[in-house]
């Protein structure tokens, strides 16, 4: 699959960060099995715990929508100063992937461009991750 497309939006939904206090800015997008494509981007907040990563704003926007099912989700991220990087999802996010994605499946891209990123599955970042089969 050519991931430049998801990159790019990827790239776009960090323009719209909220991240006045750590200035680095992050954006996702999340692909739906639907083929519909979720932007997120990170938010902060001066006291900190309520603040929200990207890939966890594009989750709630989709899972709002009614999707279940992903396949893919990009990760941009940047320093204040322009600087790119890449931006591998926390642990809370990686958590919340396995809610939904199925580890083995789910990709996770982290981009410093278009031409520049790594891609692993969710299995790869969160090996041993409690999932709802954890439950079972």
């Amino acid at each position: 699959m050519n991931y430049t497309y998801l990159i790019e939006e990827a790239i776009a939904a960090r323009e719209y960060s909220y991240s006045p206090y750590s200035g680095f800015m992050v954006g996702a997008v999340l692909l739906a099995k639907s083929g519909r494509v979720y932007r997120g981007c990170n938010i902060e907040n001066a006291s900190y715990s309520p603040s929200i990563c990207a890939e966890r704003t594009a989750f709630a926007a989709a899972v709002a929508a009614g999707e279940r099912e992903f396949t893919v989700i990009a990760v941009a991220g940047w320093a204040r100063d322009g600087t790119p990087g890449y931006a591998f999802p926390c642990g809370v996010c990686r958590q919340v992937m396995t809610e939904f994605c199925d580890p083995d499946t789910f990709i996770v891209i982290t981009a410093a461009g278009t031409d520049s990123f790594k891609q692993r599955t969710l299995r790869e970042l969160l090996p041993e991750g409690f999932g709802p089969d954890s439950l079972a």
